[in-house]
C-alpha cells in the first residue's frame, strides 16, 4: 500500500515509534528511524521487512538538528511523505514542585518539536499533493492527570495543532491527525509501574493492575502494534477525509 513512500517516525527506536515504524514498514515504506539508546538493533528489524531503513539521532529538543534530520530525509529518499511526531519524555511532580528545566524539556520535545517537524515537511508534501502527519498524542492531550502538568499541556497542544495542521491542510490531499493512546506498556510507563511497585510494597503485575484499575476499564494495556494499525489506516485512501480527528485508543478511559 506505501510502496515508494518514506515514513519518518522521531522517537522511533522503542515502544510506540517502533511500532508505528514497523507497522508501516510492512506496508512497504521506507523508514527513517529516529532517537536514543540501541540503533543497530531496530534498524535490523525494520530491514527485515524488505525495505530501506536510515537513522538519524537529532535531539528533538534542538530545532537546527530536527532541521538537520529533514535534510538527511530529503536528501536519502527524496523526501518525507509520512510524518509521525512521536518524540516524548516524562516527569511526574506537583506544579509548585515541578523542575522548570523538566518543564522546559517536556514542552520542547513532546511540542515544540512536532512544530518543527510539520513545519519543514509540508512545502514537500504539499508540492506532491499527498502526505501524512500523524501526531502521538495522549489520552492526557484529552483529560487530564494530577503531576503531569507538562506532559498535559504538551499534549493537548499536540492536539490543537493537529487541528490546525488540518484545517491549512484541508483542501488538499496532505492530512494530519493525533493518535491518543490510553496505558502502553513502554519503557516509560513500565518506569512508572516500578516506581509504583516500589513505593507500596507491590510486585509488578499488583502494579500493573493498579496502574490499570485507576483509569482504564479494559484492564488492559494497548499495544505498540495496535497503534501501528490505525497509523497505517491514517496513510490509507479509507481516511483520505478524515482529518483534524484525536482518535483515542485508551481502553474506555476517556469514556467515562
Amino acid at each position: 500500500m506505501l510502496q515508494g513512500k518514506t515514513a519518518l517516525i522521531t522517537g522511533s527506536t522503542s515502544g510506540i515509534g517502533l511500532g508505528i515504524a514497523k507497522s508501516l514498514a510492512k506496508q512497504g515504506a521506507n523508514i527513517i528511524l529516529n532517537g536514543f539508546g540501541d540503533t543497530a538493533g531496530p534498524q535490523a528489524e525494520i530491514a527485515a521487512l524488505g525495505v530501506k531503513v536510515a537513522y538519524h539521532g537529532a535531539d528533538m529538543s534542538k530545532s537546527n538538528e530536527i532541521e538537520a534530520m529533514m535534510k538527511f530525509a530529503a536528501d536519502t529518499f527524496g523526501r518525507v511523505d509520512i510524518l509521525v511526531n512521536n518524540a516524548g519524555i516524562q516527569h511526574v511532580a506537583k506544579i509548585e514542585d515541578f523542575p522548570v528545566e523538566r518543564w522546559d524539556a517536556i514542552i520542547a520535545i513532546n511540542l515544540t518539536s512536532a512544530f518543527h517537524a510539520t513545519r519543514l515537511a509540508l512545502p514537500a508534501m504539499k508540492a506532491a499533493n499527498w502526505g501524512r502527519i500523524i501526531n502521538v498524542a495522549s489520552v492526557h492531550g484529552l483529560v487530564g492527570s494530577a503531576e503531569k502538568s507538562a506532559y498535559v499541556a504538551a499534549k493537548h497542544g499536540i492536539v490543537g495543532l493537529t487541528k490546525v495542521t488540518a484545517l491549512e491542510t484541508a483542501p488538499t490531499g496532505v492530512t494530519c491527525n493525533a493518535i491518543c493512546p490510553g496505558w502502553v506498556l513502554t519503557p516509560l510507563v513500565q518506569k512508572q509501574v516500578d516506581a509504583k511497585a516500589a513505593a507500596a510494597g507491590l510486585t509488578n503485575e499488583e502494579a500493573k493492575k493498579l496502574l490499570l484499575g485507576e483509569k482504564e476499564p479494559s484492564m488492559q494495556f494497548t499495544t505498540p502494534e495496535e497503534l501501528g494499525e490505525l497509523a497505517v489506516f491514517f496513510c490509507s485512501a479509507a481516511s483520505n477525509n478524515v482529518r483534524g480527528v484525536a482518535w483515542n485508543m485508551d481502553g474506555g478511559w476517556t469514556a467515562q
